[in-house]
């Protein structure tokens, strides 16, 4: 079923302090909610969009005081995209750190960061849900859906730029928890296949390694072992991340022949549905650490998100150990 939106009058757009020095595309974006990127970039190439009387590159940078006009715009949507219009529910997640500048909770397991792909709300419509006084909230980086842990939200966008900007040249470091089939070495390994991203018929994002795709590098260092028998051992391992590619962990990890326990995209389906019965059901990957120069002090900032319950548990059970010497 298709519903048609109404179009919307010409605006005449001010641009605020909490979106000085956005691209010109994403500005839109935020003001079409909705609406393609492809009819966007449309509306920008024929001039309708417009930055101070003047057209603009959808690269091109917004500031404060600048005012952009807004074309009327009539957007064909699926009914269930209408459905979605209804308002997020407010979320309560703990909280990490937070200041002026930056908030970072502890993502749980199963929730998604934001909106799409049939998910009405993430965790940032959510979380602007509870904050309605907040005036700028952005996404600093994004976790996947089974992820759990330190997920960063900006307050301000000179902070969201800053921050972004370390990410893209590496100053950043990112450390996962994971808990993998096999008996990963006592030591740290280099992987750095190249990894290259797709889309299946079906319209599901899948990532492989191949010699023509992106580069890629994770450090992973095993922390302890647990054989449950000779056929079905385990390692707990952190991850360190040098880049920060889709999937990139689960896949590196999977690549060597140490699935993640519980990726039902990358894993071993048979030893995850044997998890399952035993009423190990998530997946356990868990963004445990993140460091990063504050935007405005500058000091070294390290935000950690203790292993969830479920990782605790399933360690206890199990009994893993670490031997004195590796």
């Amino acid at each position: 079923m298709i519903e048609e939106l109404a179009p919307r009058a010409i605006r005449m757009v001010d641009v605020g302090e909490e979106h000085d020095g956005q691209r010109l595309d994403n500005f839109l974006a935020h003001q079409l909610k909705g609406v393609p990127k492809s009819h966007l970039y449309k509306m920008i190439r024929s001039g309708e969009v417009r930055v101070n009387r003047g057209r603009a590159s959808a690269d091109a940078r917004v500031h404060t005081g600048d005012q952009v006009r807004i074309p009327p715009v009539r957007t064909a949507a699926p009914a269930i995209q209408a459905r979605s219009l209804t308002p997020p529910a407010p979320i309560v997640m703990p909280i990490l750190w937070e200041d002026d500048e930056l908030l970072a909770v502890d993502k749980p397991a199963g929730v998604a960061v934001h909106g799409g792909s049939g998910i009405a709300h993430g965790v940032i419509e959510r979380l602007r849900a509870s904050r309605p006084e907040a005036r700028f909230l952005e996404l600093v980086h994004r976790l996947d859906r089974g992820t759990s842990g330190v997920l960063l939200i900006a307050k301000r966008r000179p902070a969201l730029l800053s921050l972004h900007a370390q990410l893209r040249e590496g100053l950043t470091d990112k450390r996962y928890r994971a808990i993998v089939s096999g008996r990963w070495p006592l030591r740290s390994k280099r992987l750095d296949w190249p990894l290259v991203k797709t889309l299946t018929a079906s319209g599901e994002r899948m990532v492989y390694v191949r010699s023509d795709g992106q580069s890629a590098a994770t450090i992973i260092t095993g922390l302890a072992h647990r054989d449950i028998d000779a056929n079905w051992p385990t390692t707990l391992i952190e991850a360190k991340l040098e880049t920060g590619r889709t999937h990139q962990i689960r896949v590196h990890c999977a690549h060597a022949g140490f699935p993640i326990i519980g990726d039902d995209r990358y894993g071993d389906f048979y030893l995850n549905g044997l998890w399952a019965q035993a009423g190990w059901r998530r997946m356990y990957l868990h963004a445990y650490q993140m460091t990063f120069k504050h935007p405005v002090s500058g000091q070294s900032t390290v935000v950690v998100a203790p292993q969830p319950p479920a990782f605790e548990t399933l360690l206890q059970h199990h009994a893993f150990f670490s031997p004195v010497s590796g």
